[in-house]
């Protein structure tokens, strides 16, 4: 194990244990007089000692060949239009508010805008130690109730939006995509961005012919940049692709990939007539949808990880 590695191992545990002691010693100042006002301070001491804890849970589950790389989430709407695409957005919102609070960095490689409202699709990657062993688990469809905003008789509708994972690929593996298998067209970058944006044609959309596989990347002014960026993604999905098709497993490392539909949903997000946040996968449920949507998942995140533990080492929850 490398030095870093045990430093990174060690590190967050000294850090625990230092908590358990001064929260220890803390305790009797609160019968103390006037020790009450130090109560506060103290339960904030609890709650961030519960974090670091369950941050710890959650690395030692992740022992998957890939899950210390990093991310490249893919977030597309189902059917409904407007509807659904406000959905995607919602979810979009949700998981770079996520990967902010875990001091992960963000990019957005492609950014479809829907007319109305919402997205048509967004591919980002999120940087960082354990980025893909976190995110995996949000690998699915995902299906929102609620009073939608875009109907004028206030009636309630359901959408669901599919979330796609991929562990972006070290260039120290090698992974054999030939040149006359890529199709390569530039076009205009869409959205905000200036006289650039509607004069350049520096987007670049890759398709890798025989897989089907398609990336498409416009946030960087620089073409060259571009396809770069968007090599590296389709090079992660192919090695990805290739594994999962040699093991037959390939709903373990992007998500069962049905049909964006009533029935296929991983979790549940209701907003009426009730407020609940359902993982179908676990039965976890939690009632503080709004910390949800503001990217508090990681309970999802723990609790899918310990299930697929047990199954594995085969024993019943």
């Amino acid at each position: 194990m490398a030095r870093a590695e045990i430093k990174e191992t060690v590190e967050p545990v000294d850090t625990i244990l230092s908590k358990i002691v001064y929260i220890e010693e803390s305790l009797g100042i609160l019968n103390e007089e006037e020790g009450e006002i130090f109560l506060e301070e103290l339960k904030k001491e609890i709650k961030e000692l519960k974090k670091s804890v369950d941050n710890m849970k959650l690395k030692l589950l992740l022992s998957g060949e890939m899950d210390r790389n990093n991310a490249i989430v893919n977030i597309h709407p189902g059917a409904g239009g407007t509807e659904s695409q406000d959905w995607a957005q919602i979810l979009m919102r949700m998981y770079l508010r996520w990967a902010e609070n875990h001091g992960f960095k963000t990019d957005i490689v492609d950014l479809q805008v829907g007319e109305e409202a919402g997205i048509k699709g967004v591919t980002f990657t999120v940087t960082g130690q354990y980025a893909y062993g976190y995110l995996k688990p949000e690998a699915g469809i995902h299906r929102l109730v609620r009073i939608s905003p875009f109907d004028a008789n206030k009636r309630r509708h359901t959408s669901f939006a599919a979330v796609l994972v991929y562990p972006e690929i070290q260039d120290d593996i090698t992974v054999d995509v030939k040149e006359e298998d890529l199709r390569i067209d530039t076009f205009r970058a869409s959205g905000a961005g200036g006289q650039h944006v509607n004069k350049v044609s520096s987007a670049v959309r890759i398709t890798h012919i025989p897989t089907g596989i398609i990336v498409s990347c416009q946030s960087e002014r620089s073409q060259f940049r571009n396809k770069e960026l968007a090599m590296r993604i389709v090079r992660s999905r192919f090695y990805d692709l290739s594994i999962k098709i040699r093991e037959k497993k390939l709903e373990d490392i992007i998500g069962d990939k049905k049909e964006i539909s009533w029935g296929n949903q991983i979790r549940s997000y209701t907003l009426q007539p009730y407020r609940l946040v359902k993982d179908h996968r676990t039965n976890l449920e939690i009632g503080n949808v709004d910390a949800v949507l503001d990217g508090d998942i990681d309970g999802f995140i723990l609790e899918y990880l310990k299930s697929v533990k047990i199954v594995k080492n085969g024993v019943n929850k």
